[in-house]
């Protein structure tokens, strides 16, 4: 019924009208020309549908144009369907272990071979050191688990957390075995752990380090083979890593085992001046660094003469 008027209400921004000839479907509509014409008020304020030339726009209730609309649907299920293919690409093609050691913060950490993970000789000891141990290696392995429905949120959040630190401590007992230490070869070639701050070391790259083998005592930090020095990371993610899931062996190991990799120390020393002039050794600015070589040497010499002491005596009772 194309002559036939519709029933409309007006609005302070246009007009809304009822088709009968499409099923009673609401049109919202504004006093303004726009492709595709389907409604306009004529003179007399009657609603009727456009006849063909005529000016006037069909609009939603957003008042964004169909085609508009057509576009961003479009582009928002075009970035979904990327999403969901890319989160279902990594669910069947990665593994626990290739996913934990692609976030962002855990480029320290090298891909440990699950060989080396399902030999029981190799996680002697750590059952008493995580909790939910069980599920974490099932988890790490990629293991359904049986009971998995009868946790609950807050221990399934526990047992997350427990595989990341099994791995971990799994991690610090790998680098230090021939495979291990020719992954973090290829890290520390490429420089993946950063590299010395030391002006003079002229950007050698380092090595990760812990100062404890006991987790939940420090955080991870950098050593420098040429200067020996200790520092933090570059990246305040990688600062938050737990110390011993590198131990305090593996850079000291590494550089005995490929000694060929040991740099020369750095030739050029900083000296302070003031004006020009170097800082005599005598002054208020080395006073604290002075106490403490002069602390250290005294301790040296005492521990010393107690030693050949004990010696002399020995001696003494022989004869």
């Amino acid at each position: 019924m194309k002559g036939e008027h519709l029933r409309y209400s007006a609005t302070s921004t246009g007009y809304v009208g009822i088709d009968p000839n499409l099923g009673g479907e609401n049109y919202a509509g504004e006093a303004y020309g726009g492709e595709g014409p389907e409604l306009v008020v004529d003179r007399s304020g009657v609603v009727r549908r456009a006849p063909t030339g005529e000016k006037g726009g069909r609009r939603r209730p957003g008042g964004a144009h169909p085609a508009e609309l057509g576009e961003e649907e479009e582009e928002e299920e075009e970035e979904e369907e990327e999403d969901s293919s890319e989160i279902s690409a990594s669910d069947e093609d990665g593994s626990w272990i290739a996913w934990f050691c692609g976030l962002r913060g855990n480029e320290f950490f090298c891909e440990v071979d699950e060989d080396y993970i399902q030999d029981d000789f190799n996680l002697t000891g750590l059952s008493g050191l995580v909790p939910y141990y069980d599920y974490a290696l099932d988890m790490v392995l990629d293991v359904e688990m049986p009971m998995e429905d009868s946790l609950t949120e807050e221990q399934q959040e526990i047992v997350e957390s427990a595989a990341e630190m099994l791995y971990g401590l799994i991690h610090a007992r790998y680098i230090v075995t021939n495979r291990g230490m020719h992954a973090m070869y290829e890290k520390y070639r490429s420089a993946a752990f950063g590299r010395c701050p030391n002006v003079f070391c002229q950007g050698q790259p380092v090595l990760p380090v812990g100062l404890s083998d006991l987790p939940r005592n420090y955080t991870v930090n950098v050593f420098c083979p040429r200067c020996h020095g200790l520092f933090f990371p570059k990246s305040t993610r990688q600062a938050n890593i737990d110390g011993a899931y590198f131990g305090t062996t593996f850079p000291h190991l590494y550089l005995m085992t490929h000694p060929e990799m040991i740099p020369v120390k750095p030739s050029q020393q900083y000296i302070p001046r003031v004006f020009g002039f170097k800082i005599h050794q005598s002054s208020v600015y080395f006073r604290n660094n002075n106490e403490d070589e002069q602390i250290q040497i005294t301790t040296y010499q005492n521990d010393h003469r107690s030693r050949w002491g004990n010696r002399s005596r020995q001696g003494g009772g022989r004869r």
